[in-house]
């Protein structure tokens, strides 16, 4: 249990008052909660319910089946085994009756990347005498922020994909007409793998009208051929390992020398809005203000409805970034949900606000953010200022 070792108690006890919580009560099962499995790094791999009562005042308690004790044997406090359903519900209203305690919710399912408890699960500790309220504070405290060595491995796979984006981008825009989209994404994923890098999924390559589909995916057999006076999109992501934390990237291209007016235009606003959002970070660090995920997001969106583009911006500015790519943390969002969860040193999260203009083209920028206490950092260390163009 090495990664609730590395809790700091007193800091957990201190948000818990400032809380009003008696408790956090994290909940485990077949990997539902990855908040839960990276406080207590136990990877997800409970086939039974696991409870755990990291308590303002008292030590901690674990509740877990007799069959899967065993990650339990370096547990810093007491373990109550059950067997029974009746015995799981008994240690349950022991620890949680006449408390409030802080489990990963959301109301209204506000924000769904924290509100992983089963409603089920919550009505059992309501029934059982205890009163629940989210643990959002704690989760951004304790599950989202990023230690020494996620930093490291996440500041070297930034600049070895910036690396390989600015090569691939300008390649293909170089490129004789015919290339395909799934022919560069299985060209950039190998240049990848070769520098030593990992990756769930490979990236995201598209080239013309289908630019305008953040999400699209090219396929063997069933991807676009580039064409002059294509917009290119590139979007990549990695990391040393799958356990730590990867870097996300969006790179933009244009295959042909002189960009139409239109195309410069779209790619210098979503630019503006990028750097936006992240002079709103930096002046509020500065000022040591409280900034907020939803406020960066209105920094970037207002540069983009300011400029006419509006109905283009179709999701979040950013999201969190933690072990999971897309992770528990608070998300630059005041669009698909408003989350008003503080943004504090530590935490880590993308920027890359977006237009997209179906049938012609999309553009996106991103980079990533790790809020230090002197400053906000930006990774790469040199975002993309220009479109990358063919050579006249």
């Amino acid at each position: 249990m090495t990664a609730l070792e590395r809790v700091d108690w007193g800091d957990l006890r201190e948000q818990l008052a400032q809380m009003g919580a008696d408790a956090w009560l994290l909940w485990s099962f077949r990997g539902v909660n990855p908040v839960a499995d990276r406080v207590l790094g136990m990877g997800g791999m409970g086939t039974r319910r696991l409870f755990v009562l990291l308590p303002r005042d008292g030590e901690a308690v674990a509740v877990a089946h007799r069959i899967e004790l065993q990650p339990l044997a370096a547990f810093p406090g007491r373990v109550i085994a059950y067997s029974r359903w009746q015995e799981l519900k008994d240690a349950l209203k022991g620890l949680v009756a006449g408390r409030t305690v802080a489990m990963e919710v959301s109301e209204d399912d506000a924000v769904p990347y924290l509100d992983r408890v089963p409603y089920g699960v919550v009505q059992l500790i309501q029934r059982l005498g205890g009163r629940v309220i989210s643990s959002a504070p704690l989760v951004t405290r304790f599950a989202a922020t990023w230690s020494g060595a996620e930093l490291e491995d996440h500041l070297f796979a930034a600049e070895i994909l910036a690396e390989i984006a600015r090569a691939a981008v300008a390649e293909t825009v170089q490129s004789p007409a015919g290339v395909t989209e799934f022919e560069v994404q299985q060209k950039v994923a190998a240049a990848v793998q070769a520098k030593g890098l990992v990756f769930d999924h490979p990236p995201i390559v598209a080239f013309g009208a289908n630019t305008a589909n953040p999400h699209y995916e090219p396929k063997s057999g069933r991807s676009a051929a580039l064409k002059e006076g294509d917009v290119v999109l590139l979007d990549l992501w990695a990391g040393r390992r799958m356990d730590t934390v990867f870097a996300d990237q969006t790179w933009m291209g244009f295959a042909g020398a002189r960009p139409t007016e239109r195309v410069l235009r779209v790619w210098e606003t979503v630019r503006s809005a990028r750097d936006a959002a992240i002079a709103l970070l930096r002046e509020r660090w500065r000022a040591s203000e409280p900034v907020y995920g939803f406020e960066a997001d209105q920094a970037a969106r207002g540069v983009i409805d300011g400029a006419g583009w509006g109905a283009g911006f179709v999701h979040r500015t950013g999201h969190s970034i933690d072990r999971d790519l897309h992770g528990s943390g608070p998300h630059l969002d005041d669009y698909e949900t408003r989350d008003d969860r503080r943004l504090v040193a530590g935490i880590g999260f993308s920027v890359e606000p977006g237009i997209y203009l179906p049938g012609e083209f999309g553009m996106r920028s991103e980079v990533n953010v790790h809020l230090e206490a002197a400053a906000p950092r930006v990774t790469p260390r040199e975002p993309q200022r220009n479109l990358i163009l063919k050579a006249s």
